[in-house]
């Protein structure tokens, strides 16, 4: 069926009833070795969506299942629900393309896209096949559905999250109501919240998930095998990175063009005598400051921006100071003395950063903690699922009316009411493409809890990326400097 939310026109093929061999998600896709010629493939029935339904009446009996991603995450939301829920988790993705020859169906195994894993001239319909590592998690899922009145996906509330909800709906086939319930922290009320209204799949989710796949498959498996004749084995392209290879590459032929100068400048250190004219008198010290030469015989001194970039020549309505002729100035003014002909004041006001998103909390942890992207999100990730933190992957700045209330009262309560300013600050930022469903990264609660409260629960990696977060989160609430 054709999806009109993506630029791709994709269609869903699932493995008949009867295949058991499928295959693992795989971040640098690799080639699949040719399947048999003369394979005849079966026809493959069409996979359809069906969305979570809302209202149903579940059957008497039984507990309702809610699935996530992960164990560490199905714990804590375990401890939310007690006794009338149980909560497993689907380890991730459950289903992806074949990830090699082995993993292609014996039906698709003569098709010329068996490679691919993407019908290329129908539709780019994809091929999913239900990972080997996850089939003895995708029979206990089935067990528990068997005895379940109810069926809750509360799979992370973005792409990835949505699609493991489809595919997981795709696979059990559950025939009992089926919920979609999403949440950005992992607290009591948000999980009570998240169970008393949830909504239904969010099919432009699910598309745009699947579209960024067989993105990332086309690049891989045509671009990834000219690298490894051309360049070095092993290495990988994807859509994202080889445009970001280019931007690079290009950048460095502009550095590789441009021709160097040398130019020079003088900075000075005045110290200002005491007179009755002077505040320094009063002081009872004579003030320094620093100037620099901006200005020599009614021409502006040169600076960088001064240079053309392919010739290295100076611009000729500037003085360009070489090393002799900067020296020999800076030596005959050592000794004279000048006079500060005005003053101007201009007053200096910082504004609070917005609250993070993924992006700017990954810059600050590196910044400040000295920790890879990679390192922040595994931290994050750990905070989030323990009910530390909101949900780490987020393109928002925006905060919920309850947090903008729990940042401001904890600067009013910690610093007083001369920081806080009268209404609170809103951060319009919006990327673009940007999943604005989800808060900026945040303390998680309806109250904030202090770095100090949570000293003997967090330590390490965990307690300075958490202070990172209330910092900035409870400072974005607080008037300017």
């Amino acid at each position: 069926m054709a999806h009109t939310a993506t630029p791709l026109k994709t269609v869903r093929r699932s493995v008949p009833p009867t295949t058991t061999t499928d295959a693992a998600p795989s971040d640098a896709d690799a080639n699949l070795a040719d399947a048999a010629p003369d394979a005849q493939p079966q026809p493959a029935p069409a996979a359809t969506r069906r969305s979570p339904s809302r209202g149903t009446a579940a059957p008497a009996g039984g507990r309702r299942l809610v699935i996530v991603e992960s164990p560490a995450k199905a714990k804590m939301i375990a401890g939310f629900l007690g006794r009338d829920y149980v909560v497993e988790s689907s380890i991730g993705h459950i289903r992806d393309l074949p990830r090699n020859a082995a993993d292609v169906p014996a039906a698709y195994k003569g098709t010329s896209w068996a490679r691919l894993g993407v019908d290329v001239d129908n539709g780019f319909e994809p091929l999913y096949v239900i990972s080997p590592e996850r089939r003895q998690q995708v029979a206990k899922l089935k067990a528990l559905l068997k005895d379940a009145s109810e069926l809750y996906l509360a799979t992370d509330e973005d792409r990835e999250g949505e699609a493991i909800a489809w595919h997981l709906i795709q696979t059990l086939k559950p025939k009992i109501p089926v919920r979609r319930m999403v949440f950005h922290e992992i607290t009591a009320s948000a999980i009570a919240a998240a169970v008393a209204n949830p909504r239904e799949l969010d099919e432009a989710l699910v598309d745009a998930q699947e579209t960024r796949r067989i993105l990332d498959r086309l690049y891989g498996y045509e671009v990834s095998p000219v690298l490894w004749k051309k360049v070095m084995p092993k290495l990988s392209a994807g859509r994202v990175q080889s445009v970001a290879t280019r931007i690079v590459v290009e950048r460095e032929r502009v550095r590789m063009r441009f021709r160097t100068a040398d130019y020079w400048g003088i900075e000075g250190t005045f110290r200002v005598s005491a007179s009755p004219s002077t505040p320094a008198a009063d002081a009872g010290e004579p003030s320094v400051f620093a100037a620099a030469l901006v200005q020599l015989d009614d021409r502006r001194v040169a600076t960088g921006r001064d240079f053309d970039a392919d010739t290295g020549q100076a611009e000729s309505t500037v003085v360009h100071l070489d090393e002799p002729g900067a020296r020999g100035l800076a030596a005959r003014l050592a000794d004279r003395d000048f006079v500060v002909s005005g003053t101007e004041e201009k007053p200096y006001r910082r504004r609070p950063y917005p609250p993070f998103m993924t992006s700017t909390l990954q810059q600050e942890g590196g910044r400040k903690l000295r920790l890879s992207t990679q390192q922040v999100m595994r931290v994050a990730q750990r905070l989030y699922e323990n009910g530390y933190i909101t949900y780490m992957r987020t393109d928002s700045t925006n905060l919920s009316d309850t947090a903008l209330s729990a940042a401001r009262t904890q600067a009013r309560e910690l610093y007083g009411d001369a920081y806080v300013p009268a209404e609170p600050r809103i951060y319009n930022k919006k990327a673009k493409h940007a999943q604005e469903a989800h808060e900026a990264i945040r303390p998680a609660g309806d109250a904030f809890r202090t770095p100090g409260e949570l000293a003997r629960e967090l330590s390490g990696e965990e307690f300075r990326l958490y202070e990172l977060i209330w910092k900035r989160t409870v400072a974005s609430q607080m008037s300017d400097a």
